[in-house]
């Protein structure tokens, strides 16, 4: 079986070259926490106290989240140079930093509160979305969180002249309809114009 191009993309020169273009800017940083401040205002009832980010790359999410909570956070990163940059610049400690991709992360089932995406299933080839989001899932034991690009119907798009890197999708839909015990709690836009990241979608669901 022919190994998804995905997989050696984001883990090698590919992903290089977006992590280099990607830097966590002191403009960027303050987006995010804009943004990561209303989601955490939404779960103000039951805040987590770790979470669990598949794909951080540089890190923006996580600084945001250093920002705003004193929370337990951990990564999965397929990247060997955003893996570097994440240790080196104090974001994360390497032991709570895994070398991988969200189809297997080497975690306990409900061994963090948060589980999210945020600009990664767009990157997951189909034949391993529905494992991707089954991972993560099992990890979280409270909340699950996706931020993503939307379409009603799968779209697969060129992304810097290559096929088979950008996939559409609605995820929340996805993520509804393959797992009973999750609750839409809220979900939004964000816009870049205010954000400084691309125009997404988010959902916020709650496991019950």
């Amino acid at each position: 079986m022919t190994e998804p191009k995905a997989l050696g993309a984001w883990s090698g020169e590919f992903g290089d070259r977006y992590t280099a273009r990607n830097a966590a800017t002191e403009e960027a940083v303050r987006g995010r926490t804009r943004v990561w401040g209303g989601l955490i205002e939404k779960m103000a009832g039951d805040r987590p106290a770790s979470a669990l980010e598949v794909g951080p790359n540089a890190g923006m999410n996580l600084r945001a989240l250093r920002n705003l909570t004193d929370m337990e956070l951990w990564a999965i990163e397929p990247n060997p140079a955003a893996r570097e940059t994440l240790v080196a610049d104090g974001v994360l400690p390497a032991d709570r930093l895994m070398a991988g991709f969200g189809h297997s992360i080497p975690m306990a089932d409900r061994s963090v509160d948060l589980a999210f995406t945020a600009g990664v299933l767009i990157h997951v080839d189909p034949s391993l979305l529905e494992a991707t989001m089954r991972e993560v899932h099992r990890v979280a034991s409270k909340y699950v969180i996706c931020v993503e690009y939307f379409a009603q119907k799968p779209e697969t798009i060129s992304y810097r002249g290559e096929d088979e890197l950008l996939f559409k999708n609605d995820f929340g839909s996805l993520y509804m309809d393959t797992f009973s015990d999750l609750r839409l709690v809220d979900y939004g836009f964000f816009w870049r114009r205010t954000t400084v990241m691309d125009d997404s979608t988010w959902w916020l669901f709650r496991k019950v």
